[in-house]
């Protein structure tokens, strides 16, 4: 799949940065032309996602193969020889998609594209927030699609800026404080996984194609064998104690964003404090990049680091799961109660992938896709009740049901959802991964799933105050939700209710490669046990 002689990948990563040196050269009083082309820029985006999820070869596997790899691209980016202390410097443009990748690759693209249309009503400095919006587009899609270490960690980066701008210039009346906690917090994260990165470009070799020579490589794959790791170098061997720095420097890097307690406290902030759309991008996909890191990168390069301190994840994830739903229950700002549960139902994520297990990756991965959904349609959902009333405390409503019976409708599914109903996506996905995680660590999950009763305790008790009883005589002529909401919303309900029938359209991507993640973690963990 290949247009114009690029890659459909370099396409769908690159396609917002020409959205937003177009949006740059409009006039700045055409405030119209410059919506609809960051709207057209995400929709192409969004039909090439489409087309790569129909030309994905399900029957694929390996997660440390080429051969694994669809899509891929690969050509010499960075080539600089006789470095005193290096030798020579090989970065590569290298990227492909496997059945991990490709549902966050969907989901970035969805997301991204119900977040312009989120945007519509920018009160200022439009062209900047577009631009920034197609430009942290461009960060997130290249996080998915990288697999070189050194061009993962460039995407990764360049979504710092924009978001950071993003909340700080448009946000709420904290956004200074709010962007630079953000800002600050994933930059600790940052800095530890450079560390961890370098650590593991100077132990892993691979042959030059053309001479034959071994050289360092930041090559992700190769990186996932054990092969390639050059005796005597600082991360060979199994479990030694640089292992160990280097996995706890990666997680802590990854957990930051998930965000994993104690990491957490930058996340309400940030999403009280941002517009709407940036909520949504925020909790959809940019959380889903700490769970997919450790996938990606955590897991098959330390696969006996993962065995070791599965148990410790496991017991994170438990407290992330209730602390965040008790968390949820007290608060008064509706905001900051879908923060608070984003953070328990990350932790149904993480309780999934330290089952170690193929029920319980799969229940995590499709966790964080239905997450991704769910959540995006209770930001907005919230974005328009703000938008009319300026206020977002629980208590000042009542009886909304009676005034705006679309907008009630809508919640319904989007609540129900997030509780885990049966035949709504989020009970499929959790249940996967209390199945997969009740093989492992039996007491734990069962605690754990004391936050399923805490997430519908809060969520029921919320719709009770905002949409029943009296309505409130304040808010008697309250409009319904408009045309432009509803084209936000009803694609996220139509992929919430359509999962949660038919889980296999996504599911079936992932068997292959996430069977093969569960083999070398398990094969690695083995490896380990039997040299100690």
């Amino acid at each position: 799949m290949a247009f114009l002689g690029i890659g459909v990948l370099s396409w769908i990563t690159f396609l917002p940065i020409i959205g937003m040196v177009l949006i740059l050269l409009i006039p700045k009083e055409k405030l119209d032309a410059m919506k609809w082309t960051a709207a057209a820029a995400t929709f192409f985006q969004l039909v090439l996602a489409v087309m790569i999820y129909f030309n994905f070869n399900k029957g694929f596997t390996g997660i440390n193969s080429v051969d694994g790899m669809q899509l891929v691209e690969k050509m010499s980016w960075i080539d600089i020889r006789g470095v005193p202390w290096f030798g020579r410097i090989s970065i590569e443009y290298f990227v492909g998609v496997d059945g991990l990748s490709v549902p966050m690759v969907i989901l970035t693209a969805l997301i991204s594209f119900i977040a312009v249309f989120a945007s519509w009503n920018i009160p200022k400095a439009l062209k900047g927030y577009m631009a920034m919006l197609l430009l942290l587009d461009t960060g997130m899609m290249g996080v998915f699609v990288s697999l070189d270490f050194f061009l993962f960690y460039v995407f990764w980066e360049v979504m710092l800026l924009p978001m950071y701008f993003l909340i700080g210039i448009w946000g709420g009346p904290r956004r200074e404080y709010a962007a630079i906690k953000f800002f600050l917090y994933t930059l600790l994260g940052s800095v530890l996984m450079l560390l961890a990165m370098i650590a593991l470009y100077f132990s892993v070799t691979i042959a030059d194609p053309a001479t034959g020579e071994r050289i360092y490589t930041f090559n992700m794959l190769a990186m996932m064998d054990a092969a390639n790791f050059q005796p005597g170098s600082l991360l060979a061997g199994t479990g030694t104690y640089w292992r160990h720095l280097a996995y706890i420097a990666l997680f802590i890097g990854f957990a930051i964003k998930v965000p994993i307690f104690p990491f957490h406290t930058w996340l309400p902030d940030a999403h009280v404090e941002a517009p709407t759309a940036i909520s949504v991008i925020l909790a959809g996909v940019l959380l889903k990049m700490g769970t997919y890191g450790l996938l990606r990168i955590s897991y098959p390069m330390f696969p006996e680091l993962a065995n070791y301190y599965a148990w410790a994840l496991a017991l994170v994830a438990l407290i992330n799961i209730i602390y965040g739903a008790l968390c949820a229950m007290a608060q008064q700002d509706f905001k900051k109660l879908i923060a608070y549960s984003s953070i328990s139902h990350m932790g149904i994520v993480l309780l999934g992938m330290a089952a170690l297990n193929t029920q319980g990756m799969m229940g995590a991965v499709f966790q964080m896709f239905n997450h991704g959904t769910i959540t995006a349609m209770l930001f907005l959902i919230v974005g328009v009740i703000y938008d009319r009333a300026h206020t977002r405390d629980l208590d000042a409503f009542g009886g909304l049901a009676i005034t705006m019976p679309k907008y009630t409708g809508i919640m319904t599914v989007a609540f129900f959802a997030a509780l885990g109903l049966p035949g709504l996506s989020g009970f499929i996905s959790e249940a996967f991964s209390f199945l997969g995680a009740f093989q492992t660590f039996r007491t734990m999950t069962i605690i754990a799933t004391l936050g399923i009763v805490l997430t519908a305790a809060y969520m029921l008790w919320t719709l009770q105050r905002v949409f029943l009883g009296q309505p409130n005589e304040k808010w008697a002529s309250m409009p319904d939700i408009n045309g432009r909401e509803m084209f936000t919303l009803v694609p996220l309900a139509v992929v919430v209710l359509v999962l949660g029938i038919y889980p296999s359209l996504l599911l079936d991507l992932m068997t292959s490669s996430l069977n093969h993640l569960v083999e070398v973690v398990k094969l690695g963990g083995a490896a380990a046990t039997s040299m100690h």
